[in-house]
């Protein structure tokens, strides 16, 4: 959106805007979903101004009021699902990962978190006939767990259908029993992973604002980001504020970090998917003692909660422990050379 348009808001003068534009408020939907203490501190800018800027923002976007549900409906039509690329699974999701929300999944260390992450990095590209969303993907590491190796095996263990419709759009010239010209999509498909490596909390509050800079930037292209991945969530936030003294200030620091993430997902139609890490409840004498770290800020926040399990060899168990619209289940994977796989 241009900058002038942002001053025929009240309030907003030439420098307003471009310290708006600036920080990322480059729309009247954008200025509308903020907070005025958000906005009030990144323009520099009163309390009192931010309000009245955000409230003619709300009504020149038309956002905030009521709806029927058949609007509801209608608008939810727009939400794209991202196959995991098995069918079992996608069933148990109702289709797959969902734009708009934020999916957690969380399993202690080799349940196949990462493996996940970097399977849906790849089938974001894909096509929709062939599961995916036709954007691009955004990887926030937390753990230096992001492997441009293991991007390589998953694209090598697409069906040969989808390799070839992704080397025909992407004009490579061969087939997909041509080493050299799989070779040439590895390589588009890594360029369309946007990774960052997060050094501590800060930094990966920071990156989710870059995030949705790189996500504007990017809304009208021809690769759309359509995927925001963190791995992990929590580590450092974990990591960092320990003990009971610090839990308030940290659950407040996560609360703000989850909010920044799903505003990526409600402006720019895009999945959220999040990994967390899993603590064993002492108290717990009966079933399962794995429980996600976080605590309800993130239970709550977290429109579909997704926990993993090792089971025999390379199987995973996927369990569908919370969703607004879905049953509980369960579903089976295995964890291959080529990546995720059915049973």
């Amino acid at each position: 959106m241009p900058e002038d348009e942002l001053e025929d808001l009240p309030g907003v003068g030439p420098a307003t805007a471009d310290k708006l534009v600036d920080t990322g408020y480059e729309s009247y939907q954008s200025i509308a979903v903020a907070s005025p203490g958000e906005l009030s501190n990144t323009a520099d800018i009163g309390a009192s101004t931010a309000s009245d800027i955000i409230n003619a923002a709300r009504e020149a976007a038309d956002v905030g009021g009521f709806e029927t549900g058949a609007a509801v409906l209608e608008r939810r039509e727009q939400i794209g699902k991202l196959s995991w690329g098995i069918d079992e699974v996608d069933e148990l999701l109702g289709g797959g990962v969902e734009t708009q929300s934020i999916t957690e999944v969380y399993g202690e260390f080799g349940a196949g978190k990462s493996q996940v992450t970097h399977q849906l990095a790849v089938n974001v590209q894909l096509l929709p006939e062939h599961g995916g969303l036709d954007g691009a993907a955004i990887f926030v590491d937390t753990e230096d767990t992001f492997r441009p190796e293991r991007i390589d095996d998953m694209v090598r263990g697409l069906d040969d259908e989808a390799l070839a419709a992704e080397m025909e759009r992407r004009e490579i010239e061969g087939t997909p029993n041509d080493e050299e010209a799989v070779g040439e999509l590895v390589d588009a498909f890594l360029d369309r992973i946007h990774v960052a490596k997060a050094f501590n909390s800060n930094h990966q509050i920071l990156l989710a604002e870059k995030a949705k800079e790189l996500a504007g930037e990017h809304e009208e292209s021809e690769w759309p980001i359509r995927l925001v991945c963190v791995d992990s969530l929590t580590a450092h936030f974990r990591a960092e504020y320990v003990g009971r003294g610090e839990l308030a200030e940290r659950q407040q620091k996560l609360n703000k970090h989850l909010h920044d993430l799903m505003r990526i997902g409600d402006l720019y139609n895009t999945s959220i998917l999040v990994t967390n890490q899993v603590a064993s409840n002492p108290d717990s004498y009966f079933g399962d003692p794995t429980q996600p770290i976080g605590g309800n800020i993130l239970g709550h926040t977290s429109t579909f909660r997704i926990y993993l399990r090792k089971s025999k060899g390379d199987k995973r168990i996927v369990r569908l422990v919370d969703a607004p619209n879905l049953a509980d289940g369960e579903a089976v994977m295995r964890v291959q050379d080529g990546g995720l796989k059915p049973e």
